[in-house]
């Protein structure tokens, strides 16, 4: 990414107002390929977690982030940060309720060696405006993290800034761009380094976090925004799908893709056929209005348990025939049962370097034996053909924690699989499989690695296993993962 310039006066502007910007870019030079989140430039990928339930100097759901930095035995043995809103370079002040952590992701912002964390607090009250909401980018170095800066602040009470997160470059300057959500509204910040953000897009979306996910669907070199959101009985019920893209000539988001009917708890982008284009799967995606209008998640019959749709990238974007999976798919390992919930978390990566990423689904409420909602992960090999081949059968493997390799055991209300993340924590070259279980040990929760998405040599993090302060509410560790 290039280095963003900033104008002296808004430099000076911003310190008047109690932000730290980031050092001017280094002379050297990012590496060609960088570890997503490889915040101290190490070249293993570091494991962020957000915990925004955590007691922060006895302010209740102040909240925190939990960085479990990477290496060759993947995440755990090579040191842990705590960043909360009293670390030195993180602006604000713990405050009950500020949930600091609530959403995270990363991204270069700047033009160094170094990941940078952005963080999510969608309960920050901004003067008299309570739940306002905001955004911090940290910016890594050599040592971990230096400075930061408040990359957006909602403007009125109940705007929730920060409850979701996303960045890529939309405008295509070479850049990273930022789409923040709130309460029923998505916003845009096109320079991290300010405050400054411009509408995205708005609609009803009930109170809840909206789901995005970027890729570049249409082929233009852009990076485009997918977003999910639900609503119901306000005034009316309603779902939707929509891809969002950057005009460069009016400089502004439309709406170039959507569609509506079908709800969906988790998208992930990837290019799974290999054809140069990115796709996009619908997560735990079913039919919400009362008559099938569209098929906007495939036959109705493969939501059972959940399921998972298929968009194909073509030549002008997404191509409305896709493929639709559940657990009854042949080559899915299980049974598609209600409670399932297969799908409710996915991500894809290249697990094995063959040129078509793989699409990882979670499945947390599974039951493994008679311990329901042990929960469970499935990987789905991508393929010529896409996730499932011509005769619409998938290459799959599914695990657990009762699976050979894994830490643990499969207990009742675990949720493995609840969050999913992909990246290199062990610097082997592979992506790994970072699966959490938030019920894990009574909702103190935990995070499993599965080097290269197997369960051969599979580690875990919890809070005690990285020693963790004491907390009122339960951690749920790992429901909210960088990626």
């Amino acid at each position: 990414m290039r280095a963003r310039t900033l104008a002296l006066v808004a430099a000076t502007a911003l310190a008047a107002g109690g932000l730290t910007l980031p050092p001017a870019a280094a002379a050297t030079a990012a590496p060609d390929k960088p570890v997503r989140s490889d915040f101290d430039g190490d070249g293993y990928a570091d494991l962020a977690v957000g915990v925004p339930s955590g007691t922060v100097d006895g302010k209740a759901k102040a909240g925190y982030v939990s960085v479990v930095f990477g290496g060759p035995g993947g995440p755990g043995p090579n040191g842990v940060r705590r960043i909360t809103q009293a670390t030195v370079e993180v602006p604000g002040t713990p405050e009950p309720g500020d949930r600091f952590g609530g959403a995270l992701t990363t991204a270069y912002v700047d033009d160094d060696p170094y990941a940078d964390l952005i963080v999510g607090a969608p309960g920050e009250d901004i003067d008299a405006k309570t739940d306002a909401g905001s955004v911090t980018v940290l910016y890594g170095t050599g040592d971990g993290f230096a400075v930061a800066n408040t990359a957006a602040r909602g403007t009125k009470t109940g705007d929730a800034y920060g409850n979701a997160l996303a960045a890529a470059d939309f405008t295509g300057d070479g850049d990273v761009d930022l789409a923040v959500g709130g309460k029923d509204r998505v916003v845009a910040n096109l320079n991290p380094l300010t405050a400054r953000t411009e509408p995205l897009m708005g609609d009803r979306m009930g109170g809840r976090a909206p789901v995005m996910a970027t890729g570049d669907f249409d082929s233009d070199g852009r990076d485009d925004l997918a977003v999910a959101f639900h609503t119901r009985n306000q005034p009316y019920t309603q779902s939707h799908v929509q891809v969002r893209s950057y005009d460069k000539a009016e400089g502004a988001f439309h709406l170039t893709w959507s569609s509506s009917n079908g709800a969906a708890n988790a998208l992930a982008a990837g290019d799974f056929n290999g054809d140069g284009r990115d796709d996009l799967a619908l997560g735990n995606c079913r039919e919400i209005a009362d008559e099938n209008i569209d098929d906007p998640c495939g036959p109705e019959e493969l939501a059972e348990g959940g399921g998972v749709h298929l968009h194909y990238g073509g030549a002008d974007g997404l191509i409305w025939e896709g493929q639709t999976l559940n657990q009854d798919t042949p080559g899915v390992p299980g049974v598609a049962e209600t409670g399932d919930d297969f799908g409710n978390a996915l991500t894809a990566a290249d697990l094995d370097g063959d040129g078509k990423d793989d699409l990882i689904a979670g499945a947390p409420g599974e039951a493994i034996g008679s311990a329901a909602g042990a929960g469970a992960v499935t990987v789905l090999k991508g393929g010529e053909n896409g996730v499932l081949d011509t005769s619409g059968a998938a290459d799959a493997v599914a695990y657990q924690q009762d699976s050979a390799g894994v830490p643990g055991t499969a207990e009742k209300g675990d949720a493995f699989g609840t969050t999913l993340a992909t990246t290199d924590y062990d610097g082997d070259g592979r992506p790994d499989v970072s699966v959490a279980a938030p019920g894990e040990n009574a909702s103190a929760g935990g995070v499993w690695n599965l080097p290269g998405g197997a369960s051969t040599g599979g580690t875990n993090v919890t809070p005690k296993s990285i020693g963790l302060p004491a907390s009122s509410h339960p951690y749920a560790y790992g429901a909210v993962i960088g990626r």
